[in-house]
């Protein structure tokens, strides 16, 4: 019986030792394993900080021979200067010719003012010369003087509204101050009183402005 149990003893002790054998291999094991992954992951974060590293000088690398292989060109002032000469000359061409061509135009609008100018005024007057052609033939045969003097005197009236439509209006010189500016001083005539002295006692020829610009001075005589 005590063998026995002695047996059973050391069977026992056999048993936890191999318990604790096992433990103490597994706890080796998984610090092997920890110690294995933890240097895994330090070569990997080492790895990835030499690939950015090599990443970052390539680029910079890159740039550097770019620049390298991209110089400023320099530009020839002399070749500037004639590319700007070239320019100014061109646009000075042009405007002479536009110049040019404006000058031209103006005289060929002044010829044709200068020619036709009068069109209006003698598409205006042509039917006083008409109402003249038939006063003619009236007065060939008439036998009433004042008929005939009443129709010239509306033709004349006639003919003065057109002068008037015209811009032309007549001088007024009745007990008017004498003025060079629209006056001509053919004669002086004793004046009849202090009031009359320098004043237009007559006028042989009336004037005419056309848009208050004098066109015909009226010859007038003067008191003194």
């Amino acid at each position: 019986m005590k063998r026995a149990k002695t047996d059973n003893g050391t069977f026992c002790a056999i048993n936890e030792a191999e318990t604790k054998q096992r433990k103490d291999s597994m706890a080796t094991e998984e610090k092997i394993n920890s110690e294995e992954q933890l240097q895994e992951e330090n070569i990997t974060a080492q790895t990835e900080e030499t690939q950015q590293a090599s990443e970052q000088q390539d680029a910079a690398k890159n740039s550097a021979e770019d620049a390298a292989g991209t110089p400023e060109v320099e530009i020839d002032p002399l070749e500037a200067a004639q590319a700007e000469i070239a320019e100014l000359k061109k646009q000075i061409l042009y405007k002479v010719a536009e110049f040019d061509n404006y000058r031209k135009r103006v005289i060929k609008e002044k010829a044709d003012l200068i020619l036709n100018g009068g069109e209006k005024v003698i598409t205006a007057i042509l039917p006083v010369v008409d109402d003249m052609e038939r006063a003619l033939e009236q007065m060939r045969k008439a036998e009433d003087v004042q008929a005939v003097v009443e129709g010239v005197e509306l033709i004349q009236k006639k003919f003065i509204g057109i002068l008037e439509k015209q811009g032309v209006k007549p001088i007024e010189t009745k007990d008017a101050d004498f003025d060079v500016e629209v006056h001509e001083a053919i004669a002086q005539f004793p004046a009849p009183s202090d009031e009359l002295k320098n004043k237009v006692v007559d006028c042989t020829l009336k004037g005419y402005k056309l848009n208050e610009k004098v066109i015909r001075h009226a010859q007038v005589v003067v008191g003194i």
